[in-house]
C-alpha cells in the first residue's frame, strides 16, 4: 500500500523548505500591482467549503475590471444570473473564508487573494455594478487577509494561452447533449442547446 501523507511533518519529508521569497511574497493588504491585475482581469476563480465539509470551485466573469478594489483590504463584486444552485453564496453563509484566484489572458503569473466574504445589497454598492440599466442580485464584499501572486509553472506547463493547444469543440457532444444523457432528459438535445444559448444572451446579467 502507498504512504499516505497525512501531516505536515510527512509532508516536509518529500518537499523542502519554501524559500524566503516565497514566504515574503505574501501581503495582508493589495498593493498597486495586485490593483492593476485585479483592474485588467475578466476572470476569476472562489474557493469556498460546504457545510459538510466539502469544498467547492466557482468561476466569475465579466468585463474587465468587473471586481472593484475598494480599499486596501476590501475588493467587491457582482453576483450575476446563473443557475440559482447558490453554492458559492450558501456556502459564504454558513463559512465565510474564502480563496479568489485571477487570472489575466496571456500572462502566465496568477493572483491569489485569500479572505473572509460578506454578501450585501446595499445601494452604493449595487449601483456600482449595474450593466445595461441592469443592478446585480447581491454584491459580495472581501475583507482581504493574505495577496501573493502564484508563479508562472501550472500555466506553463498547460500552456493554456497556447492557441495552438485550443481543443476543438467537436471532441465532446455539444452541451445539451452532455445535460440530456446526464439528467436522462426525452427532451431532444437540439432544443436543450437552443434554451442554453437563448439564457445566456437574454440573461447574461
Amino acid at each position: 500500500m502507498d504512504q499516505q501523507l497525512n501531516d505536515e511533518a510527512g509532508l516536509r519529508t518529500v518537499y523542502r523548505e519554501p524559500s524566503e521569497g516565497a514566504t515574503l511574497k505574501m501581503l495582508s493588504t493589495i498593493d498597486k500591482h495586485s490593483q492593476r491585475f485585479i483592474e485588467l482581469s475578466p476572470f476569476f476563480c472562489i474557493g469556498t467549503s460546504r457545510p459538510d465539509g466539502l469544498a467547492d470551485v466557482s468561476p466569475r466573469g465579466g468585463e474587465p475590471g468587473f471586481v472593484h478594489v475598494l480599499d486596501d483590504t476590501h475588493l467587491a463584486f457582482p453576483d450575476r444570473p446563473g443557475n440559482n444552485r447558490l453554492d458559492t453564496l450558501t456556502n459564504v453563509v454558513h463559512s465565510p473564508s474564502v480563496g479568489l484566484l485571477f487570472f489575466l489572458p496571456g500572462f502566465e503569473e496568477m493572483l491569489r487573494i485569500n479572505g473572509i466574504a460578506q454578501i450585501v445589497t446595499s445601494e452604493d454598492l449595487m449601483t456600482r455594478f449595474i450593466v445595461d440599466g441592469k443592478p446585480p442580485r447581491s454584491v459580495m464584499v472581501i475583507e482581504v487577509r493574505e495577496v501573493y501572486f502564484h508563479c508562472t509553472k501550472a500555466l506553463r506547463r498547460s500552456q493554456l494561452w497556447n492557441p495552438e493547444k485550443h481543443v476543438s469543440r467537436d471532441v465532446l457532444p455539444s452541451f445539451g447533449q452532455i445535460m440530456r444523457d446526464q439528467i436522462k432528459s426525452l427532451i431532444p438535445a437540439k432544443i436543450i442547446d437552443m434554451a442554453l444559448k437563448k439564457d445566456a444572451k437574454d440573461n447574461l446579467y
